[in-house]
């Protein structure tokens, strides 16, 4: 256990790295000692509770595996006696079980895979330290309507002028707690989007089908004029509908749905329950658990474990079913060879009233071109990283060409967002597909 003197900062953020690995905490402090930060190690988890009883620690960075107090206990612990404190799991995909006890124990804010990627862990932090900050100012501003609003119940009726400026005082106050719950949601999402990568970074063949999915359902659930909370949760569906795949052999996901066995089938079509379990104790994420769980459910009821058929099944569910398929099929997911656009057009239409429901069905052919094709809007442009500039506002993800989500659509660059992309550029040597509304 030592201290790293970090470079002189104004107010610094302390962290906490806890592995039994004395070559992973050397990696970790070379990392972060350049950037500012006060860095605290740990070997166990017994010494990370006693720093953590005399240090003032901002975030830690845990490995789940360790002797005696392995991370899920040790984070439960720390949620419990230090809640303000940010966790963050370091894990290997073989975990899953242990993730999902973190997750669900400790509440970590994120879990990041060994070996990690220096920048991703570092964007981590910044945006973890930067989300604990938000969540500190929306505490103010709360407490400062609070304030002003009991102030306002004192005032006189007299004092006219006094009452128009408090008023004021505090609708300002609101439109900045609106702000920081905007940036809250944003981050969720962002969140969501990141865990989302996880199935698609262990199957490369896979890559960008939930982003994709997830693109076509909203754009089927608009056309069906459903609510934005609605789209919402089939959004947010379409991004974890295959993590249940997470704990699947890899012979499963080597061939596509047609060539494997009868039993083979059976054991892969457990993969939605096994993601709706695993979603179901997170409160937020009740109503997506359950469109995934029924996502690969039939129209007719042919087949459904379930047991329920046509409206008795969730929309979303049905929505998820013909979006994920058409994407699949263009892919070489479900047969051994790949469809065009408009022959995938002509198989989800061929399975109306069957497999499809047939309302989703015409709402998925008003907004799929016959070509196939999602063309961008006409106000969108596609840009170089050199042509960036401040101010800009995304009108699609920026994905890398291996799937991995780096900005959501609808962020507003800044100068640390530009830089960030031109970094991965010249370290990578990737152009990115960068689309923004003006040039």
């Amino acid at each position: 256990m030592n201290q790293e003197a970090a470079p002189p900062a104004s107010n610094p953020a302390t962290l906490l790295f806890i592995d039994d690995e004395a070559n992973i905490l050397s990696a970790l402090k070379r990392l972060f000692r350049p950037l500012g930060y006060t860095t605290l190690t740990a070997e166990n988890g017994a010494e990370a509770l006693a720093l953590l009883e005399k240090e003032n620690v901002d975030l830690v960075i845990c490995d789940m595996r360790m002797p005696v107090m392995n991370g899920a206990e040790l984070l439960e612990q720390v949620r419990d006696r230090w809640p303000e404190v940010v966790r963050i799991l370091l894990t290997g995909y073989a975990d899953l079980n242990s993730t999902i006890a973190a997750i669900n124990r400790g509440h970590i804010y994120r879990y990041i895979s060994k070996p990690w990627d220096d920048n991703s862990i570092i964007m981590t932090v910044r945006d973890a330290l930067e989300r604990k900050h938000l969540l500190a100012e929306k505490q103010r501003l709360e407490e400062l309507a609070l304030r002003q609003n009991e102030e306002l119940k004192t005032l006189n009726a007299s004092l006219e002028d006094k009452v128009r400026q408090r008023t004021e005082e505090l609708h300002d106050a609101l439109d900045a707690l609106e702000q920081a719950h905007e940036l809250l949601q944003k981050d969720y999402f962002s969140t969501i989007q990141v865990f989302a990568n996880l199935m698609e970074l262990r199957k490369g063949t896979m890559a960008g089908h939930s982003r994709r999915v997830a693109q076509l359902s909203s754009d089927i659930a608009r056309r069906m004029q459903l609510s934005e909370a609605v789209v919402r949760d089939i959004e947010t569906a379409a991004l974890l509908h295959n993590i249940g795949k997470i704990g699947l052999p890899d012979r499963l996901l080597d061939r596509p749905y047609m060539e494997l066995s009868l039993a083979e089938r059976t054991e892969f079509d457990k993969h939605p329950l096994r993601a709706a379990a695993a979603l179901m104790a997170l409160d937020p994420l009740l109503k997506v658990a359950e469109l995934i769980r029924h996502h690969r459910d039939h129209h007719d009821g042919v087949g459904n474990p379930s047991g329920l058929r046509g409206e008795n099944l969730p929309l979303g569910a049905r929505i998820l079913l013909v979006a994920s398929d058409y994407d699949a099929m263009q892919q070489g997911l479900i047969a051994p060879y790949k469809l065009s656009p408009g022959q995938a057009l002509d198989m989800i239409v061929s399975g109306r009233n069957a497999r499809y429901d047939p309302v989703v069905v015409d709402a998925f052919r008003d907004v799929v071109p016959h070509a196939g094709n999602h063309a961008p809007a006409s106000s969108e442009f596609t840009v170089t990283s050199a042509q960036l500039h401040e101010g800009m506002l995304l009108t699609q993800d920026v994905v890398t060409r291996e799937g991995m989500l780096l900005l959501l659509k609808d962020t507003t660059l800044n100068a640390e967002r530009i830089r960030e992309v031109r970094e991965y550029e010249q370290n990578s040597g990737e152009q990115l597909h960068i689309l923004t509304h003006s040039i």
